[in-house]
């Protein structure tokens, strides 16, 4: 017997808003008992400047979460504290490797309700931490949008996150749309699985244009010396300061270090969504495609422990879950290729990925102008400059200026450069690379296939106006080329010369 196709209602999941929270997020908690919350959370900017942050907090009482009542309540709660917690880590000249129980009891109990790590996950960044400008206009419109709580008061952090906001909701409607896909697939109507594919693709070419309004509000220089730096996790941090993690004083005398990944747009549950319905998967980093495998009723995948795996855990229970619900009942793809035969179902299917590669490399555009030259530059400057004058501040942007003895790179006994590691064993550049190109493999139509699985050649051999390089010429610029260690969001990362991560898709 077929398994249930999921109801969005049981998993907390809104049919217009999607991952979004049905009802908006709160801009204060009612209960005067939260004021001191609320007040360090609207003066946080101000108390990060003035480094006098983790004095208020030192000194704030710990309170109980027994004021909370509804689910709102208790994200505004979470919101609140992870943007404190990583306020609190990295806003002095050296991170703490200690979160106070003013904060840590509190965020530990919250974290536990809502099912999310204590940290400053997509969830309390994005999802759960924005407000419409106009009620009676959509949430989708970037000019509709504004920002509950920042680090930095900037206009750059408050549309770096609301572009993902905005993406969420547009994309929406999709999560319904699918399941009546998948449903329709069960029955065998071609015909409404085909005018459903048609409308994820254009919604999918939506996103992409939404994705590429990045660069119209938030300064990549901004986001990679002011920003990015709070949003670190305690994972795989050394270099940033953090070799052990962070302690959450509990009270219990038993506390021991913790490691989070930091906020990654690989915990959006929107864009696994994508890959579970239309059947695509992502191995672990650097794994081959090999035979495939033998699935239940659909081809989306077994999970596997690769890096996307891992972010599920850092998703609310609840849509973690339904991720796993929508894995058991998967079938597009299956369904496409059983019917090979229909030209306008193929193409349509084809298409969905297409538009979702297209999306993927986007964003390898944007990690490129808002991680690898931005880092590249700052090592380029610390060169020219003395040790001394380099070594004022450790936190993330200050890692790859300062590269000690050790971190930047590991030398095997051959003289080679082993590639530093991110998030779970994740090598940035391979991953990116790696889940976009998986993303066409699903492809039915030969010439899809073909045309989504070529190799992009950037370096100019028999083009016309740059010429033909001597035979070898590539390979010898290739070697010589340095390579970038860039910290990630959440790990270090070895680059090369043209990608780089901001977060995962």
């Amino acid at each position: 017997m077929l398994p249930p196709i999921p109801v969005l209602a049981d998993y907390g999941i809104s049919p217009t808003h999607g991952f979004l929270p049905d009802v908006l997020p709160l801009t204060r908690l009612p209960d005067p008992y939260y004021n001191k919350w609320e007040a360090i959370a609207a003066n946080l900017q101000a108390l990060i400047l003035s480094k006098r942050l983790r004095g208020v907090v030192d000194r704030l009482p710990v309170l109980d979460t027994i004021g909370l009542e509804h689910d709102a309540e208790w994200r505004r709660a979470y919101s609140l504290l992870s943007f404190m917690a990583h306020g609190y880590i990295w806003s002095g000249d050296s991170p703490s490797d200690r979160l106070p129980p003013s904060i840590a009891v509190p965020l530990l109990k919250i974290s536990e309700h809502l099912e999310v790590p204590p940290v400053a996950t997509y969830a309390a960044v994005c999802l759960w931490n924005f407000k419409p400008l106009f009620m009676d206009e959509d949430i989708d419109n970037l000019e509709n949008l504004a920002t509950l709580s920042t680090f930095t008061g900037a206009i750059d952090e408050s549309w770096f996150y609301l572009v993902s906001v905005a993406m969420e909701a547009r994309g929406a409607p999709i999560i319904p749309l699918m399941l009546t896909a998948i449903a329709a697939a069960r029955e065998a109507d071609a015909a409404t699985v085909t005018r459903c594919l048609h409308t994820f693709a254009e919604r999918l070419d939506d996103l992409t244009t939404l994705l590429q309004r990045m660069h119209e509000s938030c300064d990549p220089k901004i986001f990679y010396d002011r920003i990015r730096p709070f949003l670190a996790g305690s994972k795989n941090m050394a270099d940033a300061g953090l070799p052990h993690g962070v302690i959450y004083e509990d009270g219990s005398g038993k506390e021991e270090y913790r490691q989070y990944s930091g906020g990654s747009n690989a915990q959006s549950s929107l864009i696994q969504f994508f890959d579970i319905v239309l059947g695509i998967e992502h191995r672990p980093t650097g794994e081959k495609r090999g035979r495939p495998q033998e699935q239940g009723e659909g081809h989306a995948p077994a999970p596997k422990h690769n890096f996307l795996l891992e972010m599920r855990k850092y998703m609310p229970g609840p849509h973690a879950r339904f991720l796993n619900h929508v894995q058991s009942v998967a079938n597009i793809r299956e369904f496409v290729e059983e019917h090979r035969d229909d030209r306008p179902l193929c193409i349509a299917y084809d298409a969905c990925l297409a538009m979702l590669r297209a999306l993927r490399d986007k964003h390898i555009a944007i990690v490129t102008r808002y991680i690898v030259l931005p880092s590249k530059e700052v090592r380029t400057r610390s060169r020219s400059r003395s040790p001394e004058a380099v070594r004022r501040k450790i936190n993330l942007a200050t890692a790859s200026r300062q590269q000690p003895p050790g971190i930047a790179l590991d030398t095997r006994g051959d003289g080679k450069k082993d590639s530093l590691k991110g998030t779970g064993g994740t090598a940035l550049i391979s991953f990116l690379k790696q889940a976009r190109d998986e993303t066409g493999e699903p492809a039915v139509e030969a010439w899809a296939h073909r045309f989504m699985s070529r190799v992009i050649r950037t370096e100019g051999q028999g083009d016309f106006f740059a010429g033909k390089p001597e035979e070898g010429a590539g390979l010898q610029v290739a070697s010589q080329t340095e390579e970038a260690v860039i910290p990630g969001l959440a790990a270090s990362w070895t680059v090369d010369d043209d990608v780089g991560g901001i977060c995962y898709y």
